[in-house]
């Protein structure tokens, strides 16, 4: 909207230039000038709904596919949900691989995309199309790539080494959605470029904690990030700060809160 504003004053004071000089510019000129802009600052804009469920898990709905993101609880967590289209797994770990929740929501119309380090953890009977790091499918219109996710702290580096879980990056039509999965900041995270919606986990020790993930997104500046994955050993990051560093920072990333954690105390 910033750029439309800017956009009418120069049309504006282009039109009191013209006119000193005999020249006419219409109102359907300058409504034809503002639809072009308008289309391209909103061609990114995508019919995506997401759901949080707990913790790393949400279902996202984008036009008409449902993605499953690392889904545990069983079945009854995903009572009332659209069946899933595409189903994606970060890692090993029980908040991110749950083989029960896994049996229930794959069928044989849907697909299941994990690691190596998942597979090799998961009954045969669930298939999943192993993907690793650096990797790219392309799934009913929506290219899916995985990208590294790992721990670079002394005294975290056990917790999630490089190359076994992924994060991932969405993208259709140009728009894109990155997903860190556990991860800290680390260089693949900060390289990432025109990210529209980011979901940027926070929680010691596990992964990183806030301070640490307000720096990465700054650095790597998505249109808009949601914190998730914020509980760790100690209780829940202060995701309000996690907010005030990055608009501090940037007052044009948009950091979205969502309830993870039905019934936390305040």
């Amino acid at each position: 909207m910033k750029k439309l504003f800017l956009l009418l004053i120069v049309v504006l004071a282009s039109i009191s230039c013209k006119e000193n000089q005999n020249t006419t510019t219409t109102n359907e000129d300058i409504n034809e000038i503002v639809k072009d802009d308008i289309d391209d600052d909103y061609t990114q804009m995508q019919n995506i709904n997401v759901t949080s469920i707990s913790h790393a898990t949400f279902v996202m709905t984008w036009d008409d596919q449902v993605i499953y993101f690392d889904p545990t609880g069983g079945a009854a967590a995903f009572e009332g949900m659209p069946a899933a289209n595409l189903i994606l797994v970060t890692d090993i770990h029980g908040d991110h691989m749950n083989a029960e929740t896994l049996m229930a929501v794959k069928t044989d119309n849907n697909t299941l995309i994990a690691p190596q380090a998942v597979a090799d953890k998961l009954d045969a009977g669930l298939s999943p199309m192993i993907m690793n790091n650096g990797e790219s499918k392309t799934y009913n219109g929506i290219t899916v790539t995985a990208i590294p996710m790992y721990n670079i702290t002394e005294g975290r580096l056990d917790k999630h080494p490089k190359g076994r879980g992924n994060g991932y990056v969405l993208e259709k039509d140009g728009y894109r959605v990155y997903v860190s999965g556990d991860t800290e900041g680390i260089p693949e995270m900060r390289n990432l470029e025109n990210i529209n919606k980011a979901f940027v986990c926070m929680n010691l020790p596990y992964t990183m904690d806030v301070e640490q993930a307000a720096d990465a997104v700054l650095e790597f500046a998505p249109d808009e990030v949601i914190p998730y994955h914020y509980r760790g050993s100690n209780g829940f990051s202060d995701v309000e700060n996690f907010r005030s560093l990055v608009n501090q920072g940037n007052e044009d990333i948009k950091v979205t809160m969502m309830e993870w954690y039905p019934g936390k105390a305040e």
